[in-house]
């Protein structure tokens, strides 16, 4: 005969039910990281009040985040030379270590945003920075390669936790309509972070050595973690305030019936990702984009230094030329695609076309004119953002704002895979070849990846 259940007398549950409970401590994690519940809707009158107030919170709390996650991630390419000079890492060694990152991004873009999707983006985005932070922190510490290696491809995993939660913010809280403009403001952010620390980890490296490249971005990122917990929100119904698009009565063309439909495992990754034939297209696209990218924010600063005989704070600054460059290029561009019905695949081809000379002409233009490769840098980091920006929100056109982390993470999986290749290829070539063979390799990757963007001349938003 089976003991019957006894009743917590406080809960009314099973005795045995309340003690499996509380011994899950990974059940109460993720219920901490939980969305934030939908909460009693203010009045009308309030609404209308509030809601201008909230949207430029979002997305001012979106826009440092982002820029921060850049702080603790792209501060190892302007002093790699110095670091490898210490401690005796030649190209490959170092190679490695941002191609082991870029895969461990790869997955953790797609893995993290996939969490993003069903997590608080206050609570996400906070303890990613602290943790990258960490991971920086240590990894000046520390002078073994084997930990050096490690260090970094955690420090890529976590970094996956940053575009989730700041594009499932933005999608909650801009509509379809604004995308183009919206996204391409927030992207200069990766920019800004990206370009600030290259003078930055340069300056720091001159000053008080290469590890304080770590220390400095990564206490940053610990004043910023602070900073988004206290000011960053869920979506509107969390704070009270309806849907964006019943607020702006702008609803997607395909969606206007389930925009807030949470979706199930399979919906979101089989059919919104692994079923959807372009987004396979724009991934594969993507790859090649990001190879292009990373060839020169990676590379760079060691190309100039090595082959053009520039500084250590010239090499550094090629880096912000690249990003500042590219702010300008999302702005512009991003407000262009906005115009054009959301032609962002014909707007990102076009883009690309013009980068071809500017490669060829750091190929062929003579040493000694380090004016013009700085020019030919920042022509190509107008462009080249372009693509990188346009292929994130082409992710969220084609499925859903409940799969924006998702959708991304699959297509920024593919670019970073291009990071990987690019990271042993570029330093290989240019070890055994020479520069010009690998500047070869990144006119390539550009030409393959106008004949793909070709492909989605007429794709526009769906959702």
């Amino acid at each position: 005969m089976k003991e019957p259940l006894i009743s917590d007398p406080k809960s009314g549950l099973p005795k045995t039910t309340v003690i499996a409970d509380s011994g899950s401590g990974f059940s109460k994690l993720f219920r901490w990281f939980k969305p934030a519940p939908h909460i009693q809707r203010l009045p009308k009158d309030e609404v209308d009040r509030v809601y201008p107030g909230f949207r430029w919170q979002i997305f001012e709390s979106a826009y440092i985040g982002y820029a921060s996650f850049y702080l603790v991630r792209n501060n190892l390419g302007p002093v790699m030379k110095e670091m490898g000079q210490a401690l005796n890492y030649d190209k490959s060694m170092l190679g490695n270590i941002v191609a082991m990152s870029a895969i461990s991004y790869g997955v953790g873009k797609f893995l993290m945003g996939y969490l993003s999707d069903r997590s608080n983006p206050r609570k996400f985005i906070a303890v990613g920075l602290i943790l990258s932070a960490i991971a920086n922190f240590a990894f000046g510490a520390s002078m073994s390669y084997g930990m050096h290696l490690a260090l970094w491809t955690l420090n890529g995993l976590i970094q996956g936790m940053g575009y989730g939660p700041c594009a499932r913010g933005l999608g909650h809280w801009y509509t379809y309509k604004e995308r183009g403009t919206i996204f391409g403001v927030w992207n200069t952010a990766h920019n800004i972070g990206g370009g600030f620390v290259g003078i930055l980890a340069a300056f720091c490296a001159k000053h008080w050595g290469w590890s304080s490249a770590f220390y400095v971005p990564g206490t940053i990122a610990c004043v910023a973690a602070v900073y988004l917990f206290w000011r960053m929100r869920d979506t509107p119904q969390s704070v009270g305030l309806p849907p964006i698009e019943e607020y702006k009565n702008e609803y997607p063309p395909e969606e206007k019936d389930v925009h807030e439909k949470e979706l199930s495992f399979k919906e979101l990754l089989v059919t919104y990702i692994l079923k959807n034939k372009y987004l396979w297209l724009i991934a594969i696209a993507n790859f090649f984009v990001y190879v292009a990218r990373y060839s020169m924010v990676d590379w760079g600063p060691t190309y100039l230094k090595e082959a053009r005989g520039a500084t250590l704070i010239q090499g550094g600054a090629s880096t912000t030329a690249i990003e500042f460059a590219g702010a300008g290029g999302m702005l512009l561009m991003g407000w262009i695609s906005d115009k054009f019905q959301g032609r962002r695949g014909a707007v990102s081809m076009l883009c690309m076309i013009p980068m071809l000379p500017a490669v060829a002409g750091l190929i062929f233009t003579p040493k000694g004119m380090l004016w013009l490769d700085m020019c030919f840098l920042t022509i190509f980091g107008f462009l080249v953002y372009v693509p990188v920006m346009m292929l994130g929100v082409m992710s969220l056109d084609l499925t859903s704002k409940k799969a924006v982390g998702t959708a991304a993470g699959f297509v920024g999986l593919f670019g970073y895979i291009g990071r990987v290749v690019q990271g042993k290829g570029i330093g290989y070539l240019a070890e055994y070849h020479g520069w010009n063979s690998a500047l070869y390799a990144v006119f390539a990757s550009v030409a393959l990846a106008i004949i793909l963007l070709a492909f989605t001349w007429n794709l526009r938003p769906k959702a």
